[in-house]
């Protein structure tokens, strides 16, 4: 610390000394101190615009752009989630789901949405009384997918990026959460009641927020890449008639 100090402290003497040089070679060439005095309070002057453009404007630009480059990588990581284990879940989840219907008539048709519509989209999920019984579907198959999964899930977790993603972060807890319930039992079929509304209350958690991450994807998709956004379209399991052939 003291050396980068004493560095920046000599650079500003060197450089203050070559400016009174300059000055003062100026001065005994043409013997005018007011244009000196002149063109120094001028360059004082336009030092405080510099900062502004550069301070305040460039920067935020440059910002901008990290920021969107960070959150182009995001969306890579999150598109990986869903391919390697997101749309399964979903999958094995609307099984659980009474209510399937509803939430079929709320995401069946992604391809009329409208800019404005995603945001209407994922507070209808996040209302959506679910409908999830755990005693309905498969637990024992649910289970062995996500503990299969879970070294991918724990690299997701090293990627600091995507820790900053709210949202995203809370889909990975709740689904860790759904993932350590299950491996924690030996038996999925010989449950109490209250341990089943247990976990019903788990999935749902885990239901509605990997749901909400796949609407904020299916929003980058169609806007970023509409050739993976048609892929997702044709392969929606809450489209009936939904068929990933052309």
């Amino acid at each position: 610390m003291k050396k980068v100090l004493s560095w920046q402290f000599w650079s500003a003497i060197i450089l203050i000394a070559l400016c009174a040089i300059v000055y003062g070679i100026h001065y005994a060439i043409f013997k005018d101190a007011r244009s000196i005095f002149f063109y120094l309070i001028m360059d004082i002057a336009f030092l405080f615009l510099n900062v502004l453009i550069v301070a305040l404007i460039i920067n935020r630009l440059l910002e901008y752009r990290a920021k969107q480059v960070i959150l182009s990588h995001l969306n890579m990581a999150i598109g990986t989630f869903f391919s390697e284990i997101g749309m399964d879940v979903v999958k094995l989840c609307i099984t659980f789901d009474q209510k399937t219907d509803e939430v079929r008539a709320i995401l069946a048709h992604p391809m009329t949405w409208k800019e404005p519509d995603y945001s209407k989209i994922k507070m209808n999920i996040l209302k959506h009384a679910s409908g999830i019984d755990s005693k309905k579907g498969d637990l024992e198959e649910l289970k062995q997918q996500l503990i299969s999964k879970r070294p991918f899930l724990l690299s997701l977790l090293q990627n600091q990026n995507l820790l900053e993603h709210e949202s995203f972060t809370d889909m990975l807890w709740a689904t860790f959460h759904v993932t350590d319930e299950l491996a924690h039992r030996k038996s999925t079929n010989t449950l109490s009641e209250a341990d089943y509304k247990h976990l019903s209350g788990d999935i749902t958690r885990m239901y509605q927020l990997v749901l909400v991450c796949w609407i904020d994807y299916l929003k980058h998709l169609a806007r970023d890449y509409p050739y993976l956004y048609s892929l997702a379209i044709r392969t929606n399991p809450f489209d009936g008639e939904a068929h990933v052939e052309l």
